[in-house]
């Protein structure tokens, strides 16, 4: 079983030049393919020792994303890992932040409220000033309550 903190923050996907979507038999022929045309074996005599240099590279890197790709199990973790990363960067999802739940970063004039993956949700001076005056009054105590923290 891999852990996810030993699995590399590379995308085997398009080192195989291969779509996520991609199923087993797909991603085994785009292996194959890449795997041969790489293979210090099959590089021409002629070639610049550079060139056989990144062809080594290449070839191992493609044999890599094979051992994660080419394995149900180690395929699922990774997919996984990327599904959890890809919802880290996205930013809040349905949530709603009050200003007065954020902190003020007197640094650069910004509210900001942390986030449990880690990140940090920020909102700068003129933009909290700009979404105040353009809300629908709902309420008078809210909106005054709201500009007192500005």
């Amino acid at each position: 079983m891999m852990a996810a903190e030993q699995m590399p923050k590379k995308d085997w996907y398009s080192i195989l030049g291969a779509d996520p979507s991609a199923n087993m038999s797909d991603l085994k022929e785009k292996y194959q393919k890449l795997i041969l045309r790489y293979h210090p074996d099959k590089q021409s005599t002629d070639v610049s020792a550079g060139t056989v240099k990144e062809c080594v590279q290449k070839f191992i890197e493609i044999d890599q994303a094979w051992k994660i790709l080419g394995n149900e199990e180690t395929k699922r973790e990774y997919d996984l890992q990327r599904y959890e990363d890809d919802l880290r960067n996205i930013g809040p999802v349905d949530a709603q932040v009050y200003l007065e739940e954020m902190s003020w970063n007197e640094d650069d004039h910004s509210f900001y409220l942390s986030c449990r993956c880690g990140g940090k949700y920020s909102v700068s001076k003129d933009e909290a000033e700009e979404a105040i005056s353009s809300m629908h009054y709902t309420s008078i105590m809210t909106m005054k309550n709201q500009k007192d923290l500005l």
